[in-house]
């Protein structure tokens, strides 16, 4: 039930081909936790936290979409569903197959982005945000993708947690 993330074209080369190499693998580690479950399993809480295994596969993928976006439209405007905090929840309405499939498809478009970069130098300005400094902050297409490299290693660390208490499970036990 899990789906192929690594999409890094082999055209690309260099720095740009280790960062989309370097998120790929932390995707990569974020699927084992979701390996063999069910929806009913994915939209489990079995910590205090508020997160599921299918609510932190629905957040990287809004997330990859939103800083997708951010970098390739550069005009600082807030995406849609940038705030929105349903993006952490699996609803009934939600499979984990359909969950995968989109990430499958944010994926492909964050690495369709940053191959069409001139290059990883330029930056764009962020949307204002409640959580943002009062000064508008610029970032460099390479810092958006360690942010995303980030955010994805931090979740996986969350669903390798969430699917250890689940069923014992863990991200080593499976490789």
């Amino acid at each position: 039930m899990t789906s192929n993330l690594r999409t890094t074209s082999s055209a690309l080369a260099g720095e740009r081909a280790e960062l989309l190499s370097a998120l790929a693998d932390q995707r990569d580690l974020l699927l084992i936790t979701v390996r063999g479950i069910n929806d009913a399993q994915a939209i489990q809480r079995t910590v205090v936290s508020e997160l599921t295994l299918g609510g932190i596969i629905k957040h990287l993928s809004r997330g990859e979409r939103v800083w997708t976006q951010i970098l390739v439209e550069g005009d600082g405007e807030m995406p849609e569903g940038m705030l929105d905090l349903g993006q952490y929840r699996m609803t009934e309405d939600d499979t984990l197959a359909g969950l995968l499939e989109e990430y499958d498809e944010a994926a492909r478009g964050t690495e369709k982005a940053v191959s069409e970069l001139r290059d990883l130098e330029g930056t764009v300005p962020l949307p204002l945000t409640p959580w943002s400094p009062p000064e508008r902050e610029y970032w460099s297409a390479r810092r958006i993708l360690l942010h995303l490299i980030r955010e994805t290693a931090q979740h996986a660390g969350h669903a390798d947690i969430i699917r250890e208490t689940l069923d014992g499970a863990s991200t080593t036990a499976q490789r």
